[in-house]
């Protein structure tokens, strides 16, 4: 049994217990809603053709999540003239369920139990304490700089001593200037 049905706008195949995607509709999760735009309906090859929808024939769907689709991109572009624009759009949908399809009122809902596994409290067993050591933390020791500036620090200790070494040089170069 299988039915074509107006949905937020849309037409989808539908047939009981089949899990569907449709535009985001204003319900919430776990509401139960009733759509009465059925266009077609089959039941064991006789088919019944609205015009345009069948009175008196529903489906209910329940909606199981609200989520949102893949992402799409939508590029234009012109040839030769330079023109490009892309933008990127991710459509709102809602999770339907559907669970049941028929005349109004006479709709059975077969409603699925979950079971929750229970599991057992851990038993707690009394053990001897055992002497807790003490860790005492030692307290970081930050880096004011990073390697750049470690390096560019040695570099000006060895041109330090290397600049000591050559200030004689360094004096008699000034003086043959003036």
């Amino acid at each position: 049994m299988y039915a074509i049905v107006e949905i937020a706008g849309q037409q989808f195949k539908v047939e009981e217990g089949k899990k569907i995607f449709v535009h985001r509709l204003e319900a919430e999760k776990d509401a139960i809603l009733e759509f009465d735009r059925v266009l077609l309906l089959e039941d064991n090859d006789k088919v019944l053709v609205g015009e345009p929808v069948l009175a008196n024939y529903v489906v209910e769907g329940k909606v199981l999540d609200h989520v949102r689709g893949d992402k799409v991109i939508v590029f234009k572009k012109k040839r030769k003239k330079g023109y490009r624009v892309k933008n990127g759009h991710r459509q709102n949908f809602s999770q339907l369920e559907i669970i049941g399809i028929g005349e109004k009122g006479s709709i059975v809902r077969k409603e699925t139990v979950k079971k929750e596994k229970v599991k057992a409290a851990p038993v707690a067993t009394e053990e001897p304490a055992e002497e807790k050591k003490t860790v005492v933390k030692k307290a970081a020791v930050k880096k004011t700089g990073s390697k750049k500036e470690e390096t560019a620090a040695k570099t000006v200790k060895t041109e330090g001593k290397k600049a000591a070494e050559k200030k004689p040089a360094a004096k008699k170069a000034s003086k043959k200037k003036e």
